[in-house]
């Protein structure tokens, strides 16, 4: 049996290293240089002014590497997301054309199982391999070979549960991405409570610059992954849920537009 070529996971490795280069690049030319240079600004103010509060800054809140990691992981998932979410939004289109070419309510006996059959192998390459055209073509292959409609039924509702759980499966590698998210800024958390106490000494003799600016990086990074994740999830649910109305619809349309026409 010939083998697909795995597109999808092709495009996940390009997505993540167009993902890194896009954020890093960013990263490089304006978040970083816009985060130096209001924490220098900062620092003269206070220098100049021992009563001044320090402001805070969006630039230096994403400044670190949790969360530049953070937001590639975060634009990684969502190519994931918009690619699955075009592939479903395609196959919802499907729905809505009339694969079958028949009169409405014309029964359909065993001997017109052929032609059928014949019309859904005739639908080009890619639609072939859509869930609507497979589980229409297993029911009519199913009835006939056993003319039982009720064959035909729970033929047809395997295919969609089986693609169900297919369609649940792919979903692992955006929710292993949505768990890391606010793993690395958990990570940054614990990098900046122990630079802050490795300069505790300093704080003790009246510098508490160190200890602030490290526990800022530990309060930023989680603060980050953490809204990060939150939207994230959001999508991933979206998906899901039209992925399960995708298979749902499925089912109807073949239990609408072939089961109960079946004459056996």
């Amino acid at each position: 049996m010939k083998r697909s070529f795995p597109s999808e996971l092709v495009f996940q490795v390009f997505s993540l290293l167009i993902a890194f280069i896009l954020v890093h690049a960013i990263y490089v030319t304006l978040v970083r240089p816009q985060a130096s240079a209001f924490l220098e600004q900062e620092a003269a103010n206070m220098q100049a002014d021992p009563g001044y509060v320090q402001q805070r800054s969006f630039w230096v809140v994403i400044k670190d590497y949790e969360q530049e990691t953070c937001l590639v992981l975060m634009l990684w998932a969502i190519a994931i997301l918009g690619y699955k979410g075009k592939a479903a939004f395609s196959q919802q289109k499907l729905l809505d054309q009339d694969l079958l070419r028949l009169p409405e309510n014309l029964p359909i006996g065993p001997e017109d199982t052929r032609e059928l059959a014949e019309r859904i192998t005739s639908l080009p390459r890619r639609l072939r391999h859509y869930l609507l055209p497979r589980a229409l073509l297993t029911a009519i292959e199913r009835f006939g070979a056993t003319r039982n409609v009720q064959n035909v039924s729970t033929a047809a509702r395997d295919v969609c549960d089986s693609e169900g759980e297919r369609l649940e499966s792919e979903l692992s590698i955006i929710r292993y991405i949505a768990w890391a998210i606010p793993s690395v800024g958990f990570i940054g958390t614990v990098r900046g409570i122990g630079d802050a106490l490795g300069q505790a000494h300093r704080a003790v003799e009246g510098d508490i610059t160190g200890v602030t600016s490290s526990l800022g990086v530990a309060f930023n990074s989680t603060f980050i992954a953490l809204v990060i994740s939150i939207v994230l999830m959001f999508f991933i649910h979206q998906l899901q849920l039209m992925q399960e109305r995708l298979v749902l619809d499925c089912e109807r349309y073949v239990d609408h537009w072939l089961v109960r026409r079946l004459k056996s």
